[in-house]
């Protein structure tokens, strides 16, 4: 299972729900629903992650909205596109790619070199 598909569920359960009531709900189809849940099915593309997300409830712009998004993109071996469209820092992405080749790098190191990049 990815991480997208992880916490698209674990949204779904917080919502007290099973999965037919939600899919019925939302007239979403319950077996393609599950596979994309169980990992089966790559993550979609933005257009129906919003769909998804809408229909979990989530907030545009909330820190659940956001991070919905970003695990798909990131299971998608893509970037948010929001991110892409900064030129300043997809100039500054070859040097983290180094660094992070280069060793692990400790989660704390991670976010400090994560909040200098947004900073420029």
């Amino acid at each position: 299972m990815n991480v997208f598909a992880s916490y698209l569920k674990k949204l779904r359960i917080s919502k007290r729900v099973t999965l037919r009531e939600f899919c019925d709900k939302n007239k979403f189809d319950p077996g393609n629903y599950s596979r994309l849940e169980r990992g089966i099915y790559a993550p979609p593309k933005e257009d129906l992650v919003e769909k998804y997300a809408l229909a979990l409830g989530l907030q545009p712009g909330s820190s659940d909205w956001i991070q919905l998004f970003d695990l798909a993109a990131a299971s998608r071996g893509e970037f948010p596109k929001d991110l892409l469209d900064d030129y300043k820092l997809v100039e500054k992405l070859p040097a983290l790619f180094r660094t992070l080749r280069g060793s692990a790098v400790p989660a704390d190191k991670l976010e400090a070199l994560a909040e200098e990049i947004r900073r420029t």
